[in-house]
């Protein structure tokens, strides 16, 4: 809809309206929020004078050159290298001035706004679009070089995002290391910037494209307006809140090169990541739903396909991978009831430990002397489909393939290349190694049966230059980290396409590579290689503020907690793990019959409710600092709920009223409503589970308990 130059983009039940300010030489946000927030006066408006600084700074820009905003944060910094400059021109300025061009819209869906600067001859389309089912709207940008000269480009934001609180802002984000991956963290900005971002190559251990913000005067929980973003993108990122003067705020998200700088050729377009834009009014647990509906889109017809209860062989075998101990493992496994068996590290010729290897992909004939097609069909044959770990970005300097092809690595010219867990890392921008990593996953995918694939990355880029070249930037390419993500994408893709039945399982030293470009490829992420009961809890409560259930692989291991090293049952193991996608990583072998029969029944649980996890609206009870935390999970239409609860205090249980039960209060359900427990007959009302909440009577040995309750 168009009204006086005002467009209006609808999701399912939120508006998002775009108008022209400054002389119609930008884009402003006028209101974004439930249907019906455009009736009224702007939030965002504002009086258009100000004192030492242009409008453009002052103003609730949708993205804006340096030229038009010089002072408080500009979202494009481009300009024409001095050099290469026609003698007629001016030389060198680092900004753009715009006029706007025309808009086209389709429908409440779609949008495209272009500004044009005649100097530096470079279009800018802002991009809008609407995804159905969802209260997402997608923002990215094009930049078209239309001169006959080069432009430089050293910022290029995807998008900014402005945000009409009052008092400043309560930002939420996730951060943490390697290990400790998506922890909860929040900070409340009422002036000043806000700055995290990640240079290696990849999402990163240490903080999250992802970002929540809140009026810093209104409640974290309940039913407090609440935006979020998203970056797709796989590569280096940057994400920048800043607090500005008269309580705006206004974040800018975006990919960040390698070099510094990206030189757009004549005729040529730079497509940003697009940023995924949320509100829920209903706080940090009603974003968090509007994230899972968007993931449930982005994974398309493959939601529909069970995610099957998998046994990986790492935590028990380690490098030490031969067909008999597999096979032993495999056997009881599937007595447990697993549908799925991974073989892990150190399958393939010159894998003892992680000094050799990688880059050579083929089963090592020593370890499995009957053939490793013999070794998957015994597997296969015990009822399980059959899985395969591989690393395709790594390359071991003992291998066979670098001994052949050392130009593939990234590394500059007379300089030594830098190790990282012994490994060094493939140019995946060239198209040559993204064939060869192309045809190696095809030769396995085609000559075994194997329906799982583990696609991992322990090794982030260092040198990133070419052989042949000097240290410093590639003077004929100088884009490389997008280049690196465009191959990578490339070859997801073609998996998706080749071998559409095979599940694929994203990882990067546990979860430094979670982004919406990688999710909308594989089935399925690795949140963290930190397995233990207590830390990964709190891993999973952080990962499901940003990420869906259906996305969240989860293993029962033997590991001792890292950072908290508490001791927990094995139903509380479990109960974790069936919290998204239920797998199994600990030595069986040593599980006496006593565990292995209750693990065989937590199996058989969650093949019950696993739809209901994986398809249904999530509210989170609590958190892990709390003595009892959970997670709700209702089930399309509400005739049947899942409560997974864990009591994370002292073992002994001891309550601080002896006899009184701790409890969740449930949320959203019908009051008037009827709901028994499918285990026990006890029955409750809705209005009973809203107030007074479910009871759990923890003692020693119970700290854990997964609870089916039905609609009567």
């Amino acid at each position: 809809m168009t009204v006086h130059d005002r467009w209006l983009l609808r999701t399912d039940t939120t508006t998002y309206v775009v108008t022209l300010g400054g002389d119609d030489r930008w884009a402003e946000l006028a209101a974004w929020g439930p249907h019906g927030v455009e009736d009224g006066p702007s939030p965002m408006d504002w009086s258009r004078r100000t004192h030492f600084i242009v409008p453009a700074d002052a103003a609730p820009a949708e993205y804006i050159p340096y030229g038009l905003r010089p002072f408080t944060g500009a979202d494009l910094v481009a300009s024409r290298p001095g050099a290469d400059l026609v003698a007629s021109r001016p030389g060198g300025d680092r900004g753009s001035w715009w006029r706007f061009t025309g808009a086209t819209q389709d429908g409440d869906r779609a949008l495209r706004l272009e500004f044009a600067d005649d100097v530096l001859e470079l279009r800018t389309t802002l991009r809008y679009e609407t995804v159905p089912g969802t209260d997402v709207v997608l923002r990215w940008t094009e930049l078209t070089c239309t001169g006959e000269t080069e432009v430089r480009l050293e910022r290029f934001d995807s998008a900014a995002v402005n945000v009409p609180v009052q008092g400043g802002a309560r930002l939420t984000y996730l951060a943490g290391q390697w290990s400790q991956e998506f922890q909860l963290k929040h900070v409340e900005l009422e002036r000043g910037r806000f700055e995290m971002e990640s240079t290696q190559g990849s999402a990163g251990h240490a903080y999250h494209p992802w970002l929540a913000v809140q009026d810093a005067a209104a409640p974290a929980a309940g039913t407090t307006p609440t935006y979020g973003i998203a970056l797709e993108w796989s590569g280096n990122w940057r994400i920048t809140a800043d607090a500005e003067p008269g309580g705006a705020v206004r974040v800018r998200a975006g990919r960040v090169p390698h070099e510094g700088a990206v030189r757009l050729a004549p005729g040529a377009t730079l497509v940003t990541p697009r940023l995924a834009c949320a509100f829920s009014p209903d706080g940090l647990d009603g974003l968090a739903r509007v994230w899972h509906r968007y993931e449930r889109h982005l994974t398309g017809e493959r939601i529909h396909r069970p995610r099957k209860v998998l046994y990986n062989s790492w935590e028990a075998t380690g490098f030490d991978v031969d067909a008999a101990g597999q096979l032993e493992l495999a056997k009881t496994a599937a007595d447990l009831g697993a549908e799925l068996f991974v073989v892990d590290d150190g399958w393939f010729t010159g894998r003892a430990d992680d000094t050799g290897g990688l880059g050579d992909w083929d089963p090592d004939p020593a370890e499995f002397p009957g053939g490793f097609d013999r070794f998957v069909e015994d597997v296969r044959a015990l009822g399980m489909d059959f899985g395969l770990w591989v690393e395709p970005e790594g390359i071991s300097p003992r291998s066979r393939l670098y001994a052949e092809h050392p130009e593939w690595v990234y590394r500059f010219e007379g300089r030594p290349a830098t190790l990282v867990r012994n490994q060094l890392l493939l140019d995946l921008g060239r198209e040559d190694v993204q064939d060869f990593v192309i045809g190696t996953l095809d030769r396995l995918l085609g000559s075994y049966a194997i329906s799982y694939l583990k696609w991992d990355m322990n090794r982030p880029p260092t040198e990133r230059g070419r052989p042949g070249h000097p240290a410093g930037p590639d003077p004929e390419r100088q884009d490389l980290d997008a280049a690196h993500v465009a191959g990578y994408l490339r070859v997801l893709d073609h998996l998706r396409t080749a071998h559409p039945h095979v599940t694929v399982e994203g990882c990067a030293g546990g979860g430094a590579r979670v982004e919406h470009a990688t999710l909308a490829r594989t089935d399925v992420m690795w949140p963290s290689d930190n397995t233990a009961p207590m830390d990964r809890l709190r891993v999973q409560y952080g990962y499901l503020h940003a990420h869906a259930p259906h996305t969240m692989s989860s293993w029962v291991t033997d590991a001792p907690g890292v950072f908290d090293p508490r001791p927990r049952s094995l139903a509380f193991r479990f109960v974790n793990s069936i919290a998204g996608v239920l797998g199994i990583g600990a030595d069986i072998r040593h599980w006496t019959p006593q565990q292995r029969a209750e693990a065989s029944g937590w199996i058989a649980r969650y093949k019950e409710i696993r739809d209901i996890v994986h398809h249904g609206e999530v509210s989170l009870l609590g958190s892990p600092a709390d003595p009892t935390c959970g997670i709700q999970y209702e089930e399309p239409g509400g005739a049947r709920l899942v409560v997974t609860a864990w009591n994370t205090g002292p073992l002994d249980g001891a309550p601080l009223v002896p006899g009184r039960a701790a409890r969740l209060r449930l949320r959203g359900l019908r009051p008037e409503a009827g709901y028994a427990d499918t285990a026990t007959g006890t029955r409750y009302s809705g209005a009973y589970l809203l107030h007074s909440g479910l009871p759990f009577a923890w003692t020693t040995g119970h700290d854990a308990e997964l609870t089916v309750l039905a609609r009567q």
